[in-house]
This record gives structure tokens, sequence and C-alpha cells, in this order.
């Protein structure tokens, strides 16, 4: 695999973002900042952004250092939307949307990475232009859009019960 200690600190680091947000998605339909689940895929996920900046494959200033600046950007919005817009009921459809998306734009480079490395010696796809790649981004890509039609209305629900 080759990793170097940055490399396995920011895979472990990055596991512990995904499994932050999907336990957020799981228990709460969304990653909630005020949760421990939230929090934990906050963190985790700036620190895996910011020490991805110091990671390159190829050499150089590449895609995945402009993902990891746009996950950075995302998710400091989002955090911004949730700790000081709590009274805007229309911030949290943005706050929902910006971590769903930094959640997908984080999957990109770590599907593409995982499955050009495992398994050791017969990865699952020989290259980032594998098709196993692209149908598998596309699975991803469809579940983003479903789950984002899904905390929208649910947000939307819980906005019209703070009104009462």
């Amino acid at each position: 695999m080759n990793l170097s200690g940055l490399g396995i600190f920011h895979t472990v680091i990055g596991i512990a973002a995904l499994i932050g947000g999907i336990t957020g998605f799981i228990k709460y339909g969304k990653i909630n900042l005020a949760q421990r689940s939230g929090k934990v895929y906050f963190y985790a996920t700036a620190i895996t952004s910011l020490t991805a900046l110091g990671i390159s494959k190829n050499g150089g200033f590449n895609t995945g250092h402009v993902f990891s600046l746009f996950i950075i950007a995302l998710i400091s919005v989002a955090y911004f939307l949730f700790s000081r817009k709590q009274e805007v009921t229309k911030a949290r459809y943005f706050e929902n949307f910006l971590l769903s998306f930094s959640f997908f734009l984080s999957l990109v480079p770590t599907i593409n990475e995982t499955f050009t490395r495992v398994p050791i010696g017969h990865p699952l796809a020989k290259d980032i232009k594998d098709p196993v790649i692209g149908q598998t981004l596309l699975i991803i890509f469809l579940l983003f859009i479903m789950g984002s039609v899904f905390q929208f209305m649910k947000q939307k629900k819980e906005n019209l019960e703070i009104s009462r």
C-alpha cells in the first residue's frame, strides 16, 4: 500500500469522519453538529481535509487538494450556520445540504483510493477511470440526491413544528 505516516494518520481520521457521518445519518437523518456523531464528523473531516493537503501521490497541487479545500469551506459555512444562525430555520436547510455535500465529496477520493488499493495485490480497480469506480460514484451520487430530498422534507416538517 505504501502509505506514509501522514497517509496512515489521514486514513484513520478519515475513517472516523465516515463513521461519524454515517452514524448521524442513521440516528438523526442528517449530520447533526449538536450531537457527538456530528462533532466527530466535523472535526475529523477538518483534520482529514487539512492532512490531505500534505499528501500527493502524483506530486504537486492536484484535484484532491481542491476537493479538500472545498470540503473545508463547506463544513466551515455549515458550522457558522449551526453556531450563529440557530434562530433562522431556513439556515438549517443550507447547513444540512452543506454537510451532506461535504460527505459526498469526501467519498469521491475515498472510493478512488480504496478501489485502486484494496484488496492488496489485486485491487478492485486498475485506475480512477475503471468503470467500477464510476458506477459506484453514480450510486453514491443518487443516494446523496435522495438523502438531500429526505433531509429537505424532514427539515420542512421540523421548521413547521417550530413556527407553531
